[in-house]
């Protein structure tokens, strides 16, 4: 108990209020809503102590004004356009990659003995969570503004994000059809880790192991195992033969 005292105590100091205003652009006014949407549930179990309610919150919102600036931005385009784009901004890889570059990882309260949430998506899930308790403490209106100030522009380049295709393992699948390879998803591994389900999935091509992807859903594990082996092979441009396996 005493080790968490400390643990918590940390995460209350100047320190941590400096490294939090540097992430928000401002000084919060509900410390503590900042230090529930920053704490993971492998630290704390309880709903009310965690960041998941924040994350499911702040996911709707985020999604809301994701959508609000694609309309905007994109007045002529048809809805089936808008929801794929929306779908490239929103990405679990895309808002993890994100959440460290705004240094989301160095204040992020998480258990760090746990190797496999180091290389987890629980940044981009913080964002999120991160997003929702600044709706809560400043309103709609200036998160709107602050999503799109410190994670739209700095962070999503609209020309580039046109032309990304998001579905690694259709990409992966087309290339295996393309070139008469067999291409099967395996899992690995499957064990409780923190009272979740955590999946390895390997991507097999022609019976061999290209790469793997651990989540906590298969879906996601598949999708990770994906995109690794799509740049292990060199197919992320499409006009790229790729190596032979």
């Amino acid at each position: 108990m005493d080790f968490w005292k400390s643990f918590f105590k940390k995460h209350t100091t100047p320190g941590f209020k400096k490294g939090l205003k540097g992430v928000l652009g401002y000084t919060p006014g509900n410390v503590s809503l900042y230090k529930t949407a920053l704490t993971h549930r492998s630290i704390k179990e309880t709903s009310s102590e965690n960041n998941e309610r924040l994350e499911y919150l702040g996911d709707a919102i985020l999604s809301a004004l994701i959508a609000d600036y694609l309309f905007k931005r994109y007045p002529y385009k048809e809805e089936g356009f808008l929801t794929e784009m929306r779908s490239k901004m929103v990405n679990r890889q895309q808002l993890n990659d994100i959440a460290v570059k705004m240094g989301l990882k160095k204040i992020t309260v998480y258990n760090k003995s746990d190797a496999s949430l180091k290389t987890s998506q629980i940044f981009g899930n913080t964002l999120e969570a991160l997003v929702g308790a600044i709706y809560l403490d400043k309103g709609y209106k200036k998160t709107s503004k602050w999503v799109g100030e410190r994670i739209i522009i700095p962070h999503m380049f609209m020309d580039d994000l046109e032309i990304l295709e998001i579905n690694h393992k259709n990409k992966l699948y087309g290339w295996a059809n393309k070139n008469g390879k067999s291409l099967e998803f395996e899992t690995l591994n499957e064990h409780m880790e923190n009272g979740r389900r955590l999946f390895t999935i390997a991507a097999v091509i022609n019976g061999k192991v290209i790469a793997e992807g651990k989540a906590f859903n298969k879906k996601d594990a598949s999708q990770i195992a994906s995109q690794l082996a799509v740049e292990k092979l060199g197919i992320a441009n499409s006009d790229s033969p790729g190596i032979d396996v």
